[in-house]
């Protein structure tokens, strides 16, 4: 494992760690509470990112964002990781070869359908992926019925209007959903078999190979234009490497149907980014809807305190 790695990473392994310290109910609920703080901090970051990215889609398109993303969060990674090549089994690479991959299409998919509907809709739709992730995989009753509250926001923060969406946009962005349910398999898979974020660092490198050369195909010059490397630079740490870092640090040690029920805050939080950045209004049932996905988040947390065991500290590569 290398030595050097940035504050944001060391503080973010070390705080659940260092949780492991405390004796009895403290340290499940420290435990459990540390994973679900990185995967709040990774979705308000995600979507102030794509607030910003719809911004930078008219300079350089939608597959030309995607790329300068993939290609400077990847370079980011890299340079702060600097993960081993060599010492990984065929089963490893495998592994972080598939997440690469789903990271690319779950960011092609979702852009394509920004670029057609609207954010908040996009956002909404691709959340079904998750939730439906979260009723298929849980054993539990609890985590079915927080599921379905969760659903019932997200509807109702559609308005009732997927009818009048482009039926492209909306097929994007479901499509986009069933990447981020697959996301979330591979990078709990990709946590367990490498150190920290060198999985991560290794999938972002590919799936930015992937999208280069699509990229330039669609934008040429215009991916080298200072002031649009620059903003896509911003995207890249918002909405790729800090966030991604976060969820994968925070799947170690939340369950996956935990994980994805909190993954319903993301319209919420795209309402918002939307109210600040791009100035989009606020109405009475986007209100109430968000108060319902929080509402199912809560519970979400609250039924995983409870039922929480207290965990031995990690130690390294698992």
């Amino acid at each position: 494992m290398d030595e050097p790695r940035t504050a944001a990473v060391g503080v973010a392994v070390s705080a659940p760690e260092a949780a492991g310290a405390l004796d009895g109910g403290g340290r499940a609920s420290r435990r459990t509470l540390a994973p679900v703080a990185l995967v709040l901090g990774g979705v308000l970051s995600v979507q102030f990112g794509a607030s910003v990215a719809v911004l930078l889609m008219p300079r350089a398109g939608v597959v030309g964002v995607v790329t300068l993303r993939l290609v400077l969060a990847a370079l980011v990674l890299l340079a702060v990781c600097r993960p081993r090549i060599k010492g990984h089994s065929r089963a490893d690479w495998g592994t972080v070869l598939v997440f690469g991959a789903v990271m690319a299409s779950m960011n092609l998919l979702f852009y394509q359908a920004a670029d057609r509907i609207p954010l908040g809709a996009a956002v909404t739709l691709e959340v079904l992926g998750p939730l439906a992730l979260s009723v298929i995989v849980s054993r539990r009753l609890g985590n079915v019925l927080w599921a379905g509250l969760a659903l019932a926001g997200v509807v109702l923060l559609s308005g009732g209007g997927f009818d009048r969406l482009d039926p492209v946009g909306a097929a994007f962005a479901l499509a986009a959903g069933a990447m981020w349910a697959t996301y979330i398999v591979f990078s709990a898979r990709t946590g367990r078999r490498f150190p920290q974020a060198d999985g991560l660092a290794l999938a972002m490198a590919f799936g930015a190979l992937l999208t280069l050369p699509l990229g330039i195909v669609e934008a040429g010059s215009k991916l080298v234009v200072p002031s649009t490397v620059g903003l896509a630079l911003g995207v890249a740490l918002l909405s790729s490497v800090l966030p991604y870092t976060l969820e994968l640090l925070a799947l170690r040690r939340l369950p996956a149907p935990t994980f994805a029920i909190l993954m319903s805050v993301e319209p919420a939080v795209a309402a918002m980014a939307g109210f600040l950045v791009l100035h989009q209004d606020l109405s009475l049932t986007d209100a109430v809807a968000i108060a319902l996905v929080i509402a199912a988040s809560m519970g979400a947390v609250r039924t995983r305190a409870g039922k929480a065991a207290p965990v031995e500290p990690a130690t390294g590569k698992k």
